[in-house]
């Protein structure tokens, strides 16, 4: 997720972080026909980078929900990383996010309204774990400030995810992620 550290150095990296949600309706898939519309929206919060040693990094984002739901979210993710060669570092390890009630009641729960004009169960979710797995990337540095990624993300769906009939009955537990991304360093110092 986008972030920008506000306090940086060798061990600690801490900061602001966003991420924007797209926004769901059935127009999105066909198993969400009868489901209320989620809009688009966001989350914003803040992370912590910590170095355990130079090859191992925990990182730590909790974010509020905007527009698209009122919950918290939590992502931990714990990678070691190695240099494969001069500016191509290789990076896996696992991953968990845990959410309250405002968050999953928003992707996974299903009123009765909903079930009856989607056919799937009713479900009213608590907050909880609601994926683990793990994940890897491939980041090149092209220059001291330009970086660029690749990376995939596997999750399994756990607790009032797992549980929910969107999943049960119309989805999957196992979810794959793939993407890209760039970094600009833009160093300025408040020294």
């Amino acid at each position: 997720n986008p972030s920008f550290a506000i306090y940086d150095t060798d061990v600690l990296r801490a900061g602001v972080v966003g991420k924007f949600l797209p926004g769901r309706d059935a127009g999105t898939d066909n198993a969400l026909q009868g489901l209320s519309e989620i809009k688009w929206g966001g989350e914003l919060g803040g992370f912590a980078d910590i170095y355990v040693t130079d090859y191992l990094r925990a990182r730590a984002e909790l974010r509020q929900g905007i527009r698209s739901h009122d919950g918290l979210v939590a992502d931990i993710a714990v990678d070691a990383f190695t240099d494969v060669a001069p500016g191509l570092r290789v990076s896996a390890g696992p991953r968990m996010t845990y959410a309250t009630s405002g968050y999953t009641q928003a992707y996974y729960g299903v009123n009765a309204s909903e079930s009856a004009a989607s056919g799937l169960s009713q479900y009213d979710p608590d907050g909880g774990i609601t994926s683990y797995g793990a994940g890897g990337a491939i980041t090149w540095d092209a220059t001291d400030k330009l970086s660029m990624s690749a990376f995939t993300e596997y999750k399994r769906l756990a607790g009032p995810a797992a549980d929910s009939s969107l999943v049960k009955e119309e989805g999957s537990r196992n979810q794959l992620m793939f993407g890209v991304s760039a970094s600009y360093k833009f160093g300025v110092s408040f020294d």
